[in-house]
């Protein structure tokens, strides 16, 4: 069956490494943060100037004073920095951030990413995704498979406006994780339940599909 958001966080956060200084995006990615594994230590970044971000609180625990980029209330662990955009923007376009996990609306196969913007529609702007996916070393993108209307979101050529160009390295979604690579989209591993064929056929863009594919390990 296929995986619910928590899922997918949970799924992204055994990428994390040792000593990785990681940025959470909005939505789906800032629930890593509940899934980090035993033994490794990261360092969670929000890009309104925070280094140190812990879990979310527990109910009735949250302070007002304490948000991530995405307005939401967070914890801090022991040794945390606060500081202002401007430094912080500045670690990010240095590349200091290992790794980055962002939301997206669309994926190509080429890895490029779609995520600030529809047209016709109202934003109040593009925040820091476009600095974000031009200078981390490692882009994974959390998302649904496919739209609410069904359509895949992995595509031959994103049809909305880009924020980075061949910057994904890996897409977890509901139904699979796949790596970029340069011949397409390449299938690493399925939901629980979910078969090959399935991923196939909600896969716009070219997708490699190479021996046994195992189920996603939790």
């Amino acid at each position: 069956m296929a995986l619910d958001k928590y899922q997918i966080a949970q799924r992204i956060a055994k990428e994390l490494q040792d000593g990785y200084y990681v940025n959470l995006g909005i939505g789906i990615p800032t629930l890593v943060a509940n899934y980090i594994p035993e033994g490794i230590n990261v360092i969670l970044q929000s890009e309104n100037g925070l280094l140190g971000m812990g879990p979310f609180p527990e109910e009735g625990k949250e302070d007002a004073d304490y948000i991530n980029a995405g307005k939401q209330t967070i914890t801090t662990l022991p040794g945390s920095a606060f500081f202002d955009s401007a430094m912080s923007f500045g670690m990010i376009r240095s590349g200091k951030v290992n790794l980055t996990v962002l939301g997206a609306m669309e994926v190509s196969e080429q890895g490029d990413i779609a995520n600030w913007k529809i047209p016709g529609k109202m934003v109040k702007g593009m925040g820091g995704a476009m600095d974000l996916v031009a200078s981390a070393k490692n882009i994974i993108v959390a998302m649904m498979h496919t739209n609410p209307k069904g359509e895949s979101k992995l595509l031959p050529h994103c049809s909305l406006p880009l924020t980075g160009v061949q910057c994904v390295k890996k897409i977890v979604t509901d139904l699979a994780v796949i790596e970029l690579t340069a011949n397409g989209f390449k299938l690493l591993e399925r939901a629980p339940g979910v078969s090959v064929e399935e991923i196939k056929n909600k896969t716009a863009g070219k997708l490699m599909v190479e021996g046994n594919v195992p189920e996603m390990q939790f």
